[in-house]
């Protein structure tokens, strides 16, 4: 999920700058069984920014194996950003990595269709991809690829597709795998329907995704709480993904999302250091974002980031009115009973070892790149 926000925050660079140097060892959830296999499922929209950054945490861990990057049309189309994540692996140095194209449209949900229900309710504030109301963002057709300010890739994407990719994933590493997806659930929907028992074979579901009561002046979300893109953008997949029989399903929502920011400090600290993958990083990351999917792939990587969750129901409003694509939320024992699945919500984090070891693995080395152009 991708912003540029202008309010205005105090930056800590000097608290900061002194945790950083006593930072602690950073304690991976996969440290103590070794390497951990992730599928990353992304809208990987770029360069850098919250969808590339969050993949980058992934790849500069050395208790992670990512097996693929698949990619879905969300906060732009899938063509673009399966181009932006190529770059992205060649300036880094692992073009090993396969990018697996995904969905380009969701299920049943169009660019034509919120137009349409915009006549009825109102206009949407962020529609990612179709989004044609901004000065800053250009609108182009759904195969339109164009100049990457970071450079076009040389590199081509995986013949595979994503939904494939995953099922041959989660078949060849059952109960091995844990699937992190923030963008629009479309490739997850579309691999349980190739094979109905995807989601049992998968070892954690990680989302970013929903919202539902955010403590924010944000516009996005000050009067419509609990719509979220990743979960409006294609909310029959939502519907379905939510009811799926995962093994454990945890969640970072809007609600704990805009308690984080991307201090200047924080890329400033960064471009000290000369390794590719920090150049990128401090060269376009954007100040002031909230770390949508940052926050999401580091706490999987670091659990003690997170110091409250809760446990509900949680599902995606599929009626064709008012609500279409709003988060849905029970308490247990207060929820319809209709193959709703429960999702471990993060409500609350120690926020400075977020940017602690967001600090530290966007400084690291980056583990088995090679000669990066």
């Amino acid at each position: 999920m991708t912003r540029i926000h202008t309010q205005s925050r105090a930056c800590c660079t000097a608290r900061l700058c002194g945790a950083i140097i006593g930072l602690l060892a950073f304690s991976a959830c996969a440290a103590a069984q070794g390497t951990a296999k992730v599928i990353i499922d992304q809208d990987a929209m770029g360069p850098a920014g919250t969808d590339e950054d969050a993949i980058l945490l992934f790849i500069q861990s050395p208790q992670v194996e990512t097996l693929g990057i698949t990619v879905v049309t969300g906060d732009g189309w899938r063509d673009e950003e399966v181009a932006h994540t190529l770059r992205m692996l060649e300036i880094v140095g692992r073009t090993d990595i396969p990018v697996v194209p995904g969905a380009t449209f969701p299920l049943v949900n169009t660019k034509e269709r919120t137009e349409e229900w915009e006549k009825l309710y109102g206009k949407i504030y962020y529609m990612g991809a179709w989004f044609v109301r901004s000065p800053t963002w250009q609108y182009h057709d759904p195969f339109v690829i164009p100049p990457l300010k970071e450079g076009n890739p040389t590199t081509k994407p995986s013949n595979e597709d994503a939904a494939h990719f995953m099922v041959r994933m989660a078949r060849q590493y059952p109960h091995e795998v844990t699937l992190y997806a923030a963008g629009p659930l479309t490739d997850l929907a579309l691999a349980m329907d190739l094979d109905p028992e995807f989601p049992e074979l998968i070892k954690e579901l990680v989302v970013m995704g929903g919202s539902i009561n955010p403590h924010t002046y944000g516009a996005e979300f000050a009067h419509s709480p609990q719509r979220e893109f990743n979960f409006w953008f294609d909310p029959e997949a939502t519907n379905k993904v939510l009811h799926g029989h995962w093994p454990k399903i945890t969640a970072t929502t809007v609600d704990i999302s805009v308690k984080t920011r991307v201090e200047r400090a924080m890329l400033n600290e960064i471009g000290k250091t000369k390794t590719p993958v920090a150049q990128y990083v401090s060269k376009y990351g954007r100040a002031g974002n909230y770390m949508w999917d940052e926050l999401a792939a580091a706490a999987w990587l670091d659990p003690a980031i997170i110091t409250r969750e809760e446990t509900l129901y949680m599902d995606g409003e599929i009626d064709h009115g008012a609500g279409y694509g709003n988060t849905l939320n029970w308490e247990p024992g207060m929820n319809p009973g209709l193959g709703e699945q429960l999702v471990h919500v993060q409500d609350d984090l120690d926020t400075m070892r977020l940017y602690q070891d967001f600090v530290r693995l966007m400084t690291g080395p980056t583990p088995r790149a090679h000669g990066a152009p």
